[in-house]
């Protein structure tokens, strides 16, 4: 067990064989006490302090700042610069979590657990991503209670989780959305149809993982700490 645990990154072979000891540990939502406890990491569920840890060997996790003019497909009949550009070299079968359109920058996860990528893309769960969006300004006062309050597309109602004024500069402004949908073009859709056209749009957080200092165009492993928030998100 605290083989497993150290290779996972968890902390020092020593350290983990305190946290056994202290119950820490679960396996399949059981405590486990015992230093030498067999485990299979491929198969079985650890939790430490009550968050999942990511040990099957084969199981990938990356984060990439998708540039503009990037398609957020793993190729492109049409010879455009897509994702495997970035993470072919990486592992085989990666997922991309959702997806951005051409023109918008920013966060995009990847990787080959199935489930957690399923279950982040599925509405159910409410994962919420952050946007910063440059728009002409001024921008109203109301605008947020409006944008919260919810504003009808051709799709249906859409509501955002909260909306903030970054900075407005003479005839421009960067604001801040939140939401949990995932449709189509829906921040550049929400805020045009609240009379705001969307001059540039990048994604700067998914769930509890922030785009932060990533360059566009490079790609980092996820922590951790990372990839057990993700899983808690999503209940796994």
């Amino acid at each position: 067990m605290q083989k497993v645990l150290a290779q996972a990154g968890v902390a020092s072979r020593r350290a983990c064989e305190e946290m056994i000891g202290d119950g820490r540990v679960t396996v399949n939502g059981q405590v486990v006490r015992r230093f030498g406890a067999k485990v299979d990491p491929a198969t079985q569920v650890i939790h430490v302090d009550g968050k999942r840890i990511p040990t099957a060997p084969d199981l990938v996790y990356y984060a990439l700042n998708k540039p503009i003019g990037v398609v957020s497909t793993m190729s492109d009949p049409q010879g455009r610069p897509c994702l495997a550009d970035y993470v072919e070299e990486l592992a085989p079968r990666l997922f991309h979590v959702g997806r951005l359109d051409t023109e918008t920058e920013g966060l995009l996860l990847l990787t080959n657990d199935g489930e957690l990528a399923n279950r982040l893309t599925h509405p159910s769960y409410g994962v919420q991503k952050k946007y910063w969006a440059k728009v002409p300004g001024p921008i109203p006062r109301d605008l947020g209670r409006r944008l919260r309050q919810g504003v009808e597309l051709e799709d249906g109602l859409v509501k955002v989780d909260s909306f903030t004024i970054v900075q407005e500069h003479g005839q421009q402004a960067l604001v801040e959305v939140v939401l949990h949908e995932g449709r189509k073009h829906v921040v550049r859709r929400l805020l045009e149809e609240s009379g705001h056209r969307v001059i540039d749009l990048a994604r700067i957080e998914f769930g509890p993982v922030k785009l932060g200092r990533t360059k566009p165009g490079t790609v980092r492993a996820l922590t951790l700490k990372e990839v057990g928030e993700l899983y808690a998100a999503v209940k796994l």
